[in-house]
């Protein structure tokens, strides 16, 4: 083994052909700070050109997940003491890495082991071949903050099967191991106790057979995913032009998840709902991830400097924790027709990429 971490937090190493980047922060399940962006990003640039390094394999410490997210308590510490230039520059970094990690000229292997949410999506769902385990719960649950979905997270719901997309981008709703190769999540389930037999074959094997081959000796099919079953409603009623509608269309099923559904939409700031709507859908049609995290930063950084219900929602779900975000507005009754279209069109100080 040759190479040694610069800090605790990610662990940097190399072992055989493989590099391998491991989230070192499981106290916060390896959730993202700019300290660990910057030391990722680092590490793929300088094994880019090293031909010792054929595959790079990133993955978390600890038994809880792969990764929580991005650390959003720093981020509302951030944003209420006036510090929005630092929350850009954090999206900026972190984007940066999940375009470098869709691009980069060679195969990256990422293991959505646990809870991978947020961030961890960013990290996970743009790599060559993405697995997931019976362990894995995998969300964009942004919008349970009043915020929407980010990191790329827009690009793979906008191609999701059918109307899953909105569906998961608008609840915030958890996906397990064969929900997330259904939606496009995922590529292979592999038993978690397969996991450290599948990276000493990543690291070692001497033949020439490429990961995805080497992957495929550890994938195990799991039991079928659930969401077929629901699709019949969710396309139906998350294909409606607005949220009002989705949430009426909702309450006009028979199906108990249906209502359940849209008891939970109007709990979740009507804002929040309306920009992600509009965000999936706008991915959808888009060219490529550049051009969905540009989308994607711009509505962030209107959230950042123009709208309360970030701040908001964090501190009611994350700092007080009193569960009782005071929405701007307080409704989806109250959202006006356009809503999404401010935070669609907002032009950044910064640029992105």
């Amino acid at each position: 083994m040759t190479d040694t971490t610069d800090s605790p937090r990610v662990l940097v190493r190399t072992e055989g052909a493989l590099g391998r980047l491991t989230l070192n922060r499981p106290e916060a399940i390896n959730a993202l700070d700019i300290d660990m962006i910057r030391l990722l990003a680092e590490a793929l640039d300088r094994w880019r050109s090293d031909s010792d390094v054929q595959i790079v394999l990133i993955d978390g410490e600890g038994e809880r997940g792969m990764c929580a997210g991005g650390d959003v308590r720093a981020l509302h510490a951030q944003i209420t003491a006036g510090r929005a230039d630092e929350t850009a520059e954090f999206f900026r970094a972190e984007y940066a890495l999940n375009a470098m990690i869709a691009e980069y000229p060679k195969p990256i292997v990422s293991i959505a082991d646990g809870i991978t949410m947020g961030g961890g999506i960013g990290l996970s769902g743009h790599a060559a071949i993405r697995i997931v385990t019976e362990r894995s719960k995998l969300a964009m649950p942004e919008t349970r903050i009043g915020f929407t979905p980010d990191v790329g997270g827009t690009w793979l719901l906008g191609r999701a099967p059918g109307r899953l997309g909105e569906y998961f981008g608008l609840t915030g709703g958890t996906m397990n191991g064969a929900d997330a190769v259904l939606a496009g999540f995922a590529d292979h389930v592999v038993p978690s106790d397969r996991l450290e037999a599948l990276r000493e074959a990543l690291a070692y094997r001497a033949d020439p057979t490429g990961p995805a081959e080497i992957v495929l000796l550890f994938d195990e099919t799991p039991d079928p995913s659930t969401l077929p079953a629901s699709r019949e409603w969710i396309d139906e009623a998350f294909s409606a032009a607005t949220v009002v509608e989705i949430v009426e269309r909702l309450r006009r099923r028979d199906e108990p998840d249906a209502g359940a559904t849209a008891d939970l939409l109007e709990s979740l700031g009507p804002t929040g709902l309306a920009v992600t709507l509009d965000a999936v859908r706008e991915a959808r049609g888009m060219s490529g991830l550049r051009a969905a995290l540009e989308g994607e930063y711009r509505r962030v950084m209107w959230f950042v400097t123009q709208h309360p219900d970030l701040v908001e929602g964090i501190r009611a779900q994350l700092v007080d924790k009193d569960r009782n975000p005071q929405w701007d507005p307080r409704t989806l009754a109250d959202l006006a027709p356009d809503a999404g279209a401010a935070a669609r069109g907002f032009v950044p100080e910064h640029p992105l990429f």
